[in-house]
């Protein structure tokens, strides 16, 4: 059981069965999202994300998943994300972003299509993506101010960050009514493009990120600067939208 798969689809009948019998008729839809969905699995990197889905009766049942949880993570599962259906509906102003990316990038392997249905409002998406991206801002120089010019620090800041703008990148996207790419490093370029950002500057973090180039630490310094400076544009020109 504790055998990482090669390919999440090794897993579906398993995951599908053990919830199946965790939640029976409670259990309304499994479905797969993530770097997984996207098909930009790696394996025994990538993490497996399934969204869980339950009707009122079944999500007072959680318990019932307990024995689930860790054995899965064994094998690259992370605990699902479980809702029901009113919640993702009563919440899509809250979280546009969260579900607009999984109802981009998803695969259902048991039930209904749930979130085929959801319909995002371009007001809630464009005020989510301001505020991730002011927040994001803030946090990239404070962390850069942590790393007290070690490079090493730098480094890993730098690896580490440009993961969390893919989706509000695919928001931003949406808002433009175009069609967010499934590999990421398509979704920087094309965002680049839409929104007037120098993409040589992501393409340079992405290089990173996959250890395909070595930078010394003047040209890291000189990196994340420009890495601030360009999330600084889009901030102000998602300001204006």
């Amino acid at each position: 059981m504790s055998k990482i798969p090669k390919n999440p689809k090794d897993i579906y009948e398993q995951i599908i069965n053990d919830y199946k019998k965790a939640f029976g008729e409670n259990l309304v839809s499994i479905i797969l999202y993530g770097s997984s969905a996207r098909g930009e699995y790696v394996y025994k990197k990538s993490d497996i994300n399934f969204l869980i889905i339950l009707n009122d009766q079944g999500i007072e049942q959680l318990r019932n998943a307990l024995p689930l949880i860790k054995r899965w993570q064994k094998r690259k599962v992370s605990t699902p994300l479980i809702l029901t259906e009113h919640y993702i509906h009563s919440s899509l102003d809250s979280f546009p972003i969260e579900f607009l990316t999984m109802k981009q990038y998803c695969e259902v392997i048991f039930g209904e299509d749930i979130l085929s249905s959801i319909e995002i409002n371009s007001k809630d998406l464009r005020l989510q993506c301001e505020r991730e991206l002011r927040g994001k801002l803030l946090h990239l120089r404070e962390s850069y101010l942590n790393t007290y010019g070690n490079k090493r620090f730098i480094k890993q800041l730098l690896q580490v960050s440009l993961a969390t703008f893919v989706s509000i990148f695919s928001a931003l996207l949406h808002l433009k009514e175009k069609e967010a790419p499934s590999s990421k490093r398509e979704i920087f370029k094309l965002t680049a493009e839409e929104f007037d950002l120098d993409y040589t500057v992501f393409e340079k973090l992405i290089k990173l990120k996959e250890n395909q180039i070595k930078l010394n630490k003047e040209q890291l310094n000189q990196l994340i600067e420009q890495y601030i400076e360009q999330i600084m544009k889009l901030t102000i020109i998602v300001d204006k939208l």
